[in-house]
């Protein structure tokens, strides 16, 4: 079995070093160990805020027919893991993951990862995020694979909204202001997300459910502005679909009183 004590990766602020990697960039395969059930973040999108360390979990399944030895599962963002530009490597102090036997051929293997603004995150880095994993038998065969996973590491986005004049007249003008933003990681705060489309809705009172009325664009701040006529007492939002960087967000409704 090839391996090699370090892995020549520097992630930013972030050296992944003392693991134990095959020397081969690609899939690498020998005997019948398998890696299967790849499972991140519960099967979500990793969402990050402006400051706050986000700590997730890695789940898969291993199997050999002389048992599992260990297994190990690095994330990293990049077309591979040689040429990453970022990546987190497990909590436990010698970044292996912890399995747990299921039956002499079978283990359930888990890794929890720490992703941090401004340490391993930066604002490039929000994105297509991939599994590295390697997993070995008890009789030395081994799996290797360069992306046994892909999953999203997305930067928060927070939303508002804001109807005016309340009360109004029916059939006079209400004019809707907003502002979308989402987490800069490079500097812990949140900023505009420029020229985003937006969906203006309104919910009338007594209904549950929201209509969109109109689809506006932010502006370079990620402000939002837009005005419609007066109708019926009930509330407007704004909803943000989302993107691969950024989740999809709602704000809270705001009422206004239609007399």
């Amino acid at each position: 079995m090839r391996m090699r004590a370090t892995l020549g990766v520097v992630t930013g602020a972030l050296a992944l070093s003392a693991v134990a990697v095959p020397a081969a960039q690609a899939d690498e395969v020998h005997g019948d160990t398998t890696i299967s059930n790849v499972v991140v973040n519960g099967g979500k999108a990793a969402v990050v805020g402006a400051t706050a360390t986000k700590t997730i979990t890695v789940s898969f399944t291993v199997k050999d027919d002389s048992g599992v030895d260990w297994a190990q599962a690095i994330l990293y963002h990049g077309t591979d893991i040689e040429s990453s530009d970022t990546g987190a490597v497990a909590n436990s102090g010698d970044g292996r993951a912890t399995c747990t036997v299921v039956s002499a051929t079978t283990s359930n293997c888990k890794s929890t990862f720490d992703l941090e603004p401004g340490y391993n995150l930066n604002n490039a880095s929000a994105g297509t995020w991939k599994v590295w994993a390697i997993a070995a038998g008890k009789d030395a065969d081994y799996v290797q694979k360069d992306n046994a996973k892909s999953f999203r590491v997305q930067r928060l986005s927070k939303l508002t909204v804001n109807a005016s004049p309340e009360p109004v007249a029916k059939g006079k003008t209400i004019t809707v202001t907003g502002k979308l933003s989402r987490a800069n990681w490079e500097r812990g705060t949140y900023n505009g997300y420029s020229t985003q489309p937006v969906k203006l809705q309104f919910r009338k009172k007594g209904s549950s459910t929201y209509t969109t009325l109109k689809t506006i664009k932010t502006n370079t701040y990620g402000n939002l502005r837009t005005t419609v006529t007066a109708s019926a007492d009930g509330y407007f939002r704004y909803r943000f679909e989302g993107t691969t960087t950024t989740p999809a967000v709602s704000a809270t409704g705001d009422f206004v009183d239609v007399r």
